[in-house]
């Protein structure tokens, strides 16, 4: 009972459910661990009396949390993870010091949150008794920004979109044209991305590892996605290192060749060998005096942060990507050997601030094209769910990282054994002694240049699953993290840029997440597929109706993880899954399922009267996807850019590693032949595919004619 009770206390699940209504309990061993990666010795009895008997003891002597966060427009209830303000002692005088720098005596009632500005400001206590305490004060809208109108946009993994000017994969170059030409073409409002955060690289001979997923760092983009012509030094190169260029171009238009024309996969690790060497070319060009200025307010702005992670890249250089097995003092970023490092290093230091800078000008270009071509949203970022243990961000907030631990998913119906993504979790009580610092700060970097957030696994606000390291992922447990906190610092960011915010909520949802984040003014997400009435009760979950779809979410036919639209509708992923033996059951029954769902949506495209009379195809079943996504009241549809083309292949197919090209696949027709974008935007399927969601969009607010129900196969 003490065990659990000390569990409880610090948000440490002893038990779950693998399923509705079914409990399971965790390991005592993994409870352990667990707390011992939060700092609390739970190995004995004796050293579980002690730590309850301390908590007790802290928990009389404090007098305020470590941080506090109010809600404006709300009650102003103040929430955390210790006594709420109106249990301070009678007496008790409070001010607030402002992020602004005003000081504001303050008295804490039911408007004490509409009395203060936005931001995170500081808050001091003193006691009749002398105490004193002070506490980090975050007071945030009530509620997120939404997107402007309903809308559409295109959903693309940046890397598989090749134009004439890539260099072997798509760049930020090429956002940009997407962006602009969606834009002024289509009316589209946005462009959702893949995650762009800095990858660790490869080493001995090693790839580095193509998803996005597991970043080296999530505050600063990778400078592989540079379109390096786009350098403004680039122009004035002369002499041998003109010379030079022009050869790193020619290896590039064949890279970018290999891709196009003979079927190759992307090769990042080739691409970035050719523009790191045309970079450090370029970075011989001096600045001119106001692009010195821009470089220099940068860095003045990015602060601590960004000397971090480019000490980390330099030293990565130096002695490969794992700091954990660096020599001496390198392991503590700030050790006095790290900064003799630092110093020695300075120069390759300056090259990776200079790469960060680069790249976020050229992100700030992208969404500045997206805006002026007339999108209400622009450039929609995607936030992974965390860090590589051995990259930067790992590296420089070890204080913040759970050693020990992994993030990764219970056992479920789709995967019996769990998962394990290996990723450190931050620790929610580092978060919040820090005022939750590293996670506004990285919320701030990826809105810079946002006109929305994408969060990969956003139950993750509220708690995740971590797994001790040597043990199975179905031997972990969840640990709680504190929404109220998590989404007042979301809040707050995401109101200074003026974002909305996507929530990836699909998988196991804990009770009341969707409801916590909706009336927050999280966006969900909502795949068709899996949209069907599973409240029936009849034993049988029927298509949702399109009316019957939440109104608050992102609408898609599919996901970077899941089937292209044309591969479900004829079945193309079963078999490719029965080929990489990914089946649970034999294929003609995989088969059936799988028919038997796709028959049932096509019905009721049939009913809605968004099929064409008589026998029709692959292109007309693809459309009515997109018609009927239209007729749902989802504030945002994405169109997932291969789906325009009838791309066949998945772009990740989850439980595969190297039995399939996973994130190196460039975007293709229905033949798997690549697709540029300037074929792209010309392609005949696209257009009539775009034109029919223009036309739907128009009259979604319609009731359709009822029509009878037709089905056939598809073609």
């Amino acid at each position: 009972m003490g065990r659990a009770r000390l569990a409880a206390l610090h948000g440490v699940a002893t038990s779950h459910e693998p399923s509705p209504g079914t409990g399971a309990p965790v390991p005592e061993d993994t409870v352990v661990a667990v707390l011992a990666a939060l700092g609390v010795d739970a190995s004995t009895p004796r050293a579980v009396r002690d730590a309850l008997e301390a908590h007790a003891r802290a928990e009389r002597r404090r007098l305020l949390p470590a941080t506090v966060v109010l809600r404006s427009g709300a009650t102003g209830e103040a929430r955390g993870t210790a006594p709420a303000l109106d249990a301070l002692p009678e007496g008790t005088t409070l001010r607030v010091d402002t992020e602004d720098g005003d000081s504001l005596p303050w008295a804490y009632g039911d408007a004490a949150a509409r009395e203060l500005p936005f931001g995170r400001h500081l808050l001091r206590a003193h006691a009749p008794d002398g105490r004193a305490a002070t506490a980090s004060l975050i007071v945030a809208p009530h509620r997120l920004p939404a997107p402007p109108e309903r809308g559409h946009g295109f959903l693309v993994q940046l890397y598989s979109l090749l134009s004439a000017r890539s260099w072997g994969m798509g760049d930020l170059g090429d956002l940009a044209e997407l962006a602009a030409w969606s834009g002024r073409a289509f009316g589209s409002d946005f462009v959702q991305v893949n995650p762009l955060h800095a990858a660790v690289p490869g080493t001995g001979g090693a790839p580095t590892d193509p998803s996005p997923y597991r970043p080296s760092s999530r505050r600063f983009p990778d400078p592989v996605h540079l379109r390096v012509e786009d350098v403004a030094e680039f122009a004035y190169l002369t002499g041998a290192r003109r010379d030079a260029a022009d050869r790193l171009l020619t290896r590039a238009a064949a890279l970018r060749d290999a891709v196009l024309t003979k079927g190759e996969l992307i090769d990042r690790d080739a691409v970035w060998a050719l523009k790191r060497r045309a970079l450090e070319l370029v970075r011989a060009v001096p600045l001119s005096p106001g692009r010195r200025a821009a470089y220099d307010a940068f860095l003045a702005g990015q602060g601590q942060a960004l000397d971090d992670h480019s000490t980390w890249c330099a030293l990565a250089e130096a002695h490969g990507p794992d700091w954990r097995s660096w020599p001496g003092g390198l392991k503590d970023p700030r050790s006095a050997r790290t900064a003799q490092a630092r110093g020695e290093l300075l120069d390759r230091v300056d090259f990776h601030c200079w790469l960060a800078w680069l790249t976020d000008q050229q992100l700030a270009a992208a969404q500045r094209a997206a805006r002026e071509a007339g999108m209400r949203v622009g450039l929609v970022h995607d936030l992974a769910v965390g860090v590589h243990p051995s990259g930067a961000d790992a590296w420089a907030q070890q204080d913040a990282f759970a050693a020990g631990m992994s993030v990764g998913a219970p056992p479920d119906a789709f995967n019996s054994r769990g998962q394990d993504w290996g990723l450190p979790p931050w620790r929610p009580d580092a978060l919040e002694a820090t005022g939750y610092g590293p996670y506004r700060d990285l919320l701030r970097a990826l809105l810079r240049h946002a006109g929305a957030l994408r969060i990969d696994h956003v139950m993750g606000l509220f708690r995740l699953w971590w797994v001790p390291q040597g043990k199975e992922p179905a031997q972990g447990t969840y640990v709680r993290y504190d929404p109220e906190a998590m989404l007042g610092v979301l809040a707050l960011e995401a109101h200074r840029a003026n974002a909305a915010v996507v929530g990836e909520d699909l998988g196991t949802v804990g009770p009341g997440v969707r409801e916590a984040l909706a009336e927050r003014g999280v966006l969900g997400t909502s795949v068709l597929w899996f949209e069907r009435d599973w409240a029936a009760g009849d034993g049988r979950a029927e298509p949702l109706e399109p009316a019957r779809w939440r109104t608050e979410c992102l609408a898609t036919a599919t996901t970077h993880d899941l089937p292209s639209t044309a591969a479900r509708l004829t079945g193309d992923h079963v078999e490719l899954r029965h080929r990489l033996g990914l089946l649970g059951r034999p294929l003609a029954e995989e088969q059936r399922e799988d028919a038997r769902e796709v028959a049932e949506w096509l019905a009721l495209f049939g009913r809605l009267g968004l099929l064409p009379d008589g026998p029709y195809g692959e292109e007309d079943a693809v459309r009515a996807v997109h018609r009927y996504l239209l007729m749902t009241p989802a504030r945002m549809t994405g169109v997932w850019l291969p789906d325009t083309v009838g791309d066949r292949r998945p772009q990740n197919l989850p439980g595969t590693w190297d039995q399939y090209p996973n994130w190196r696949l460039p975007l293709a027709d229905a033949s798997g032949r690549p697709v540029p974008l300037e074929e792209l935007t010309v392609s005949p399927r696209l257009h009539a595919l775009m034109e029919a969601v223009g036309a739907r969009r128009q009259a979604a607010d319609r009731p359709p004619r009822a029509r009878g129900a037709r089905g056939g196969p598809i073609r």
